[in-house]
């Protein structure tokens, strides 16, 4: 299995979706007078503690992969260490489409400054953004802490060339005796 680095362009398309869906919940709330937008603080403890949950996890899966084997003090089982690469991956994710999602509610909600409610919304909303955009960075940061250092195994692209470069080497002094042989039984 290899996985692969999630693309720059997911986190923007996820911000913009939360932008875009954001924005049609502001304008809901206009509309019918429920009171949807913000965020309640309990949503921002959650998403500061899985931040960092996720990287703590992270960080415990690089270093058990950067650690040499010999001077390794625990194991970890790699089902675990991919189930802490998806979770960076969804966080960083889910992180970009929230704070696309609370950044649209904030800057359709400043019109309205001078309400109370308002006021409050508006502080909700920068603070979760900003955790938002927290958790995305983590995300990523956390996906890097699980990548695996270059193997130098036998499926490494280097040791598989030099591997052919030494087989043409003795192919190559192999062709080179026989012409030699040949040439010392005409003399």
């Amino acid at each position: 299995m290899s996985a692969r680095r999630t693309p720059w362009w997911y986190y923007v398309i996820a911000a913009l979706i939360g932008l875009l869906f954001g924005a049609m919940l502001f304008k809901s709330d206009e509309m019918s007078g429920l009171s949807l937008i913000g965020a309640p603080w309990f949503v921002s403890f959650v998403l500061v503690l899985l931040g960092v949950v996720v990287l703590a996890l992270a960080l415990q899966v690089h270093q058990y992969a950067t650690t040499d084997p010999a001077k390794r003090k625990s194991w970890i089982d790699p089902t675990k260490a991919v189930y802490t690469l998806v979770l960076c991956k969804a966080l960083g994710i889910a992180g970009a489409g929230l704070a696309g999602w609370y950044l649209a509610q904030l800057l359709l909600c400043l019109t309205h400054w001078g309400v109370p409610y308002y006021q409050s919304v508006i502080i909700q909303c920068v603070v979760t953004t900003l955790i938002c955009i927290a958790d995305m960075v983590v995300g990523i940061v956390g996906e890097w802490l699980c990548q695996l250092p270059p193997d130098e195994g036998a499926e490494n692209p280097k040791i598989k060339a030099a591997k052919r470069r030494e087989r043409q080497r003795k192919l190559a002094a192999g062709s080179m005796g026989k012409n030699n042989a040949n040439f010392e039984d005409l003399s």
